[in-house]
Formats: C-alpha cells, structure tokens, sequence
C-alpha cells in the first residue's frame, strides 16, 4: 500500500506542471475535431479524391483560426531558433552566410509535413504527446500508478523530440540544396530578396551550404538510430546525384521524360519521402506503415515540383519569389516543355541545346502555351495528388490525417 500511495504522490508531482498546458491543448485539439466533423465520412468511408477535400477543412472557431499548420505549431514553434543556434558554433564570418535565408520567412511547409505525418503515425500507433499522457495518467492516477509511468512519459517525449529533431534536419538540407543551386544557377534572387551568392560570392556560398549539410548530418547521429541515419543520408545521396542528373543533357527524346522524373525524385521527392519514413522508423512502425509514410511522402513531394514546374508559366515573377520562366532560361526542360514536344517536336531541337540560341525561350514558352503541356502536368500532378491521398487514408482517422488531406488539396490548388 505503500508503494502505491508513494507511487501516486510521485505521479501527481510530475503531471501537476503539465495539468493547464495538457488540458489547453487538448481543448484545442477538441475544437479542431469538433469542426472536421463533417469530413469524417470522407476519411472513414474510403479514400476521398482530392477534388473533394474542402477547403473549408480549415475552420475558423471563435478567434482561433486553425491554419493546416495548427496541430504542429506548438512542436515547431522553435525551428528556425534552434537552427540558426546550431549553425552559430563556427567561424563569424561563416555565420550569418549559414542563417541567411533562415529568416523566419519560408513556409516551413516540410517540416509541416513531416511533423503533421509523425503525428497522424503516433495516433496511428497510439502514441500520443506528453501533455495528453499526463492527463490521461491523471484520471488513472486513483487506481494504478508507478515508476512505469515515468518511463512511458519519457520515452513518448523521446519519440516526439526525435520526430522534431528530423522536421529541423529536413528543412536544413531543403535550405542547403537552395544555397546551391543558386551558385550553380548564378541566380540573383531568392525569396524577394538577393540571394546568399549575390551577398556573399560563390565560393563561401558553397562553403556555407557544405557547412549546414555537415551540421545536419551532426544531428541525426544525435537521433542514436541507424536506420534514421541511413535515411538522411540517402537523402543528400539522392540530393547530390539529382544535382548531376538536372546538369546532365545527355539523354534522348525517348528516355527524356523518364530521366526527368528520375530527377524530379531525387532532387525533390526524396528528401520528403525518407524524412516521412524516418519520423516512422523513430515511432516503432512496422515495414508497412513505414512504406506508407515513405508513399505519401514520395507522391507529395513529386506533385511539388510537377506543380511548381507548371507555375514557372502561368505566374508572375513576384508571386514565384524568382524570375518567371526561370527553368527555361537556365536551359531545363521541365515537364510542360517535354509534354509539348509530344505536339510540336521542334522543341527538340532547342531542348538539345538547352535553350541556348537567341530566341528559344521565347519560343519553348510559346509552343508550351499553344500545347496541351500545362493540361498534361496538371493531370499527372493531380494523378500524384491522389496517390499521396491514397497512401494518407491507410491512416488511422485523426485531425493530423485531415490536415494531411487539406494540405494536398492546397498544394494542387494552387494551379487553379
């Protein structure tokens, strides 16, 4: 009897500092229910097409707008801090190369996502955050509690710091591969605002870019999982070698798009898709689930660039936050120019020579809006959209899933 009474009192001291945050936090994720209430068929019954998520899936409760980042802002609310803290042990004069475009003014919509899937992974698996463990340790605090329940609170926020840990990673290797491809692009803008290599110069751009690398790659052996490093590290693998293949103009007419979509994995698709994994490995899920986190993230991040290929033609320079029709200027043939070369094989010639010769990109912009190449990528885009629809719906139904679902709408609504 002892030890039970000592057992609750120990219980109680450690869940009391939690009580108000879990109880906030839970009443927001109770609001957050309450209002994707009316697209739990879609996420019970079957596999929602995408054309059919709503947006009004982000409601609008009281004063609290819940944005699709929401359920995660708590978790990443430290991000770009934590970033520019690692990146601040080196030399001065390296520093504020390395910190300059983690400003605050990205999306962060990787580790969103990531952060988003490591959730709806851990309701998945019943793995819930700390704060509503402590809540729901509270109302069973009357009946069985010991030092097992300190063990379980610990490991379960292990698990989430982890998870965080590889949103933080991701978003650093996202940034380190911008650095670069604006030295190899000579590019003179990133995000409204001149880029590090336009500030800074070429060579300590690189140097910059080849430091966060390192510094991430740092951090996930702090994570102490193998099967974690090995996913990061087949990231910057895939990074590097997509690098080579978009630098490569080798290829034929017949293997182009194939070569393209290869590209397109390993310089996009992969960094999500092996961090969507990896917050799954460091959730203890079995190969399966784990190839539907891998899934998800893949078909997402293929849609990205599909979508992002099809608004280097139909949106201005301010929106983009670079130069419109930027991909041709710098000799890329994209989706919507190799579609277009189905109709008009001219194109050919002129992707050959990527662009090259006065006038060419003129011309590749024309033909591409006097094809159906803009139709076409939006349709495999939405075809991917679906797919990473598919793979979110093997989920368990929770508000991480819903927001999953908004988002992938968004991301190919942006088309419209």
């Amino acid at each position: 009897m002892s030890r039970f009474l000592f057992g609750q009192r120990l219980a109680m001291k450690i869940t009391s500092r939690h009580l108000r945050e879990g109880y906030n936090g839970l009443f927001k994720s109770q609001l957050l229910t309450t209002n994707l209430i009316k697209h739990k068929n879609q996420i019970q019954t079957g596999i929602p097409n995408i054309t059919n998520v709503a947006l009004d899936a982000v409601p609008t409760t009281g004063n609290l707008t819940l944005r699709y980042d929401a359920v995660v802002r708590q978790d990443l609310s430290g991000l770009y801090g934590d970033i520019r803290k690692c990146l601040s042990e080196t030399q001065a004069t390296l520093v504020p190369i390395t910190q300059y475009y983690f400003d605050g003014e990205g999306k962060a919509i990787r580790p969103v996502i990531t952060m988003c899937l490591a959730k709806a992974i851990n309701y998945h698996l019943n793995v819930t955050s700390p704060y509503a463990f402590c809540l729901f340790c509270f109302h069973l605090i009357i009946y069985v509690i010991d030092y097992i329940t300190i063990c379980s609170f610990n490991k379960i926020r292990s698990v989430v710091e982890k998870q965080k840990k590889v949103a933080q990673i991701v978003e650093m290797i996202h940034t380190a591969s911008l650095v670069h491809d604006d030295v190899i692009d000579a590019a003179d803008s990133r995000r409204n605002k001149s880029s590090v290599n336009m500030v800074w110069g070429q060579k300590k751009s690189v140097v910059a870019g080849d430091f966060i690398v390192g510094r991430s790659l740092e951090l996930s052996a702090k994570i102490q999982n193998q099967e974690v490093i090995n996913l990061i590290a087949k990231i910057v693998s895939d990074l590097v070698s997509g690098e080579l293949m978009q630098l490569d103009g080798s290829a034929n007419a017949e293997e182009r798009f194939q070569h393209y979509m290869e590209k397109t994995f390993k310089k996009t698709a992969s960094l999500i898709a092996n961090g969507c994994q990896a917050v799954s490995v460091l959730a203890g899920a079995n190969s399966t689930v784990q190839t539907v986190a891998f899934q998800f993230g893949r078909q997402l991040g293929m849609t990205f660039q599909l979508v992002d290929d099809m608004l280097d033609f139909v949106s201005t320079s301010a929106q983009l936050g670079k130069p419109a029709a930027a991909d041709l200027r710098l000799g890329l043939a994209t989706a919507p120019v190799l579609f277009a070369a189905q109709k008009f094989p001219e194109l050919n010639q002129l992707i050959l020579r990527r662009f090259n010769k006065p006038g060419d990109v003129e011309t590749a912009f024309d033909l591409v809006h006097r094809s159906d190449g803009l139709e076409k990528t939006k349709e495999l885009a939405g075809q991917y959209c679906d797919d990473a629809v598919t793979q979110l719906a093997q989920l368990s139904p929770s508000p991480y899933q819903q927001v999953l679902f908004t988002l992938t709408h968004e991301l190919l609504d942006r088309l419209k």
